[in-house]
């Protein structure tokens, strides 16, 4: 699917929102933003987010059988450091820890369980503020870090439903720091150390894309050697259903950047995943259906029997 320089944000949104919604039904789902800096990645991923919320609340109000919890958590990827967009008070990086169920998880991270949609765009916004950007000759306030709001959506059938089965799926928009070169962009010191982390980043994801896209994966895929495709992991190559938007500048300096991307965007149209329905059993749930059918067995031996 390809977008002209006129195209507006509910156009592209329209391409994902499948995606996006998919979390509603258990499936866990990833849209990302891949491309150059100043080509409209986080312009773009706003939009996307804001019309996801709006499109998920308005779901939840059409759907009075199930019980929705929706919860929030932001990071920032930032020289190889992971940290936290809600909680400011906290400059450390976060540890990254492997759950055998999760995937990998991070330390402590802040998880808010949003009350409704107007608080989770006050929660997004504050991720949004405390994300590290700065100014290069390409962009007045650059990206200089992976950004990644999560949604944690979980559902359970109302009180008088005899299934007891919940849905759980993560609904991660990614917006990324642009790929960039530093003699473009005029960098030194803090800007230059900043571009080799992105870089660095980029070049892990290349690299595991591409070996996902061969068809039958054979051999180490670098996953671990960047904190991003480390995070994402399941998003990559795994149980979730995953969008990525490539964006362009038109500029003519940009040709060798646009040509990259392009190419990139050719191997992950190559990716196939296995994305499945996630269930959680609670052991209320479980207590409370044994409980049902314990009194069905004892209703039915109290019946009547036929006479032989």
């Amino acid at each position: 699917m390809v977008f002209g320089p006129l195209c507006v944000n509910e156009t592209v949104y329209e391409g994902v929102k499948n995606v996006a919604l998919s979390a509603l039904g258990g499936i866990s789902a990833t849209i990302f933003a891949y491309g150059q800096t100043s080509s409209g990645k986080t312009y773009t991923m706003r939009g996307i987010t804001e019309k996801a919320v709006n499109d998920i609340y308005q779901h939840i109000m059409n759907t009075p059988e199930r019980d929705f919890t929706i919860k929030i958590s932001g990071l920032e990827i930032y020289n190889e450091n992971v940290r936290d967009l809600l909680n400011s008070e906290s400059d450390r990086s976060l540890k990254l820890l492997d759950d055998p169920e999760k995937g990998t998880v991070d330390e402590k991270l802040v998880e808010e369980t949003a009350s409704n949609d107007q608080h989770i765009r006050h929660l997004i916004r504050i991720c949004e503020a405390q994300r590290q950007v700065g100014e290069t000759a390409l962009n007045d306030s650059s990206s200089r870090s992976h950004q990644i709001i999560r949604l944690t959506i979980e559902s359970t059938l109302r009180e008088n439903s005899d299934c007891v089965r919940s849905f759980v799926a993560s609904l991660n928009f990614v917006d990324l720091a642009g790929s960039e070169r530093a003699s473009q962009i005029n960098a030194d010191g803090a800007r230059l150390r900043e571009g080799c982390h992105i870089n660095l980043s980029f070049m892990t994801l290349t690299t595991v894309i591409r070996k996902l896209s061969v068809g039958k994966i054979s051999g180490h895929i670098p996953y671990r050697d960047s904190k991003f495709t480390r995070i994402l992991q399941h998003s990559l190559g795994g149980n979730a259903r995953t969008a990525i938007i490539c964006t362009l500048s038109p500029a003519l300096g940009q040709f060798e950047q646009s040509r990259n991307t392009l190419f990139f965007a050719t191997r992950a149209k190559e990716v196939t995943n296995n994305a499945q329905v996630n269930m959680v059993v609670s052991n209320k749930q479980i207590v409370k259906h044994l409980q049902k059918e314990n009194n069905l067995v004892i209703l039915s031996s109290s019946l009547p029997g036929e006479r032989k």
